[in-house]
């Protein structure tokens, strides 16, 4: 998830952003509880299968930047990774903790395009269902800032929505060659693209790309 720029911070979530519009958090904040139960009807296998392989060995350090409702950072807990995961919506993360409260997964309240709260370096970042809210101005300081917290030879798997965005909340149509172009900027190579993936909840007019971009020379 994003930061908003809201007029308002929970307790515990980091300041506005100035570069994302409202919208996106209440929208999560409201919905979280369901989302909880939808986002959960689908693996961390189903959406993310086109680039398992190319995950780093466990343990290693794992970033799940947005990890809203935590099937993705519990799934990657459960393979024995190192995993923090970074929601700056509390609801989310109330539920997140709730669905999963036995998974090994630190979780911090932070937000994309900053990620102020991060330190250290992460073997692998994903970046799910997230890259969508970004407004253009965020999207390339986003992308250094995750190319900064990758480690030497670090893997950063991004996934798009692609399609008419919805009207309830901000979000970008946003191609993934955009997202390869962002990354070789920031120092980042193209590892895989993967094109047309149907979306897994079952909704006609939504489709995905993934993005796999590696940190260093092949």
């Amino acid at each position: 998830m994003v930061e908003t720029g809201g007029n308002s911070t929970p307790p515990g979530a980091p300041p506005a952003g100035s570069s994302s519009a409202a919208g996106v958090q209440p929208y999560y904040a409201q919905h979280a509880a369901g989302l909880g139960q939808r986002y959960g009807s689908v693996t961390f296998e189903e959406v993310h299968g086109g680039v398992l392989d190319l995950l780093p060995p466990a343990p290693a350090a794992a970033l799940d930047a947005g990890a809203g409702t935590g099937r993705d950072a519990a799934a990657l807990a459960r393979r024995g990774y190192q995993v923090v995961a970074v929601e700056p919506v509390h609801e989310l993360r109330e539920v997140a903790q709730s669905r999963h409260p036995n998974e090994n997964v630190r979780w911090v309240a932070d937000s994309l395009p900053e990620l102020a709260r991060l330190e250290g370096t992460f073997d692998v970042a994903l970046v799910s269902a997230v890259w969508m809210h970004l407004p253009p101005p965020a999207r390339g300081r986003a992308m250094e800032r995750l190319a900064a917290l990758l480690a030497p030879t670090g893997l950063l798997l991004v996934s798009l929505r692609r399609g008419e965005p919805p009207t309830d909340r901000m979000m970008f149509d946003i191609p993934a060659e955009e997202v390869v172009r962002d990354g070789e900027r920031a120092g980042l190579r193209r590892v895989r693209l993967i094109d047309g993936g149907a979306d897994h909840l079952g909704r006609d007019e939504v489709w995905w790309q993934a993005v796999a971009l590696r940190k260093g020379e092949e």
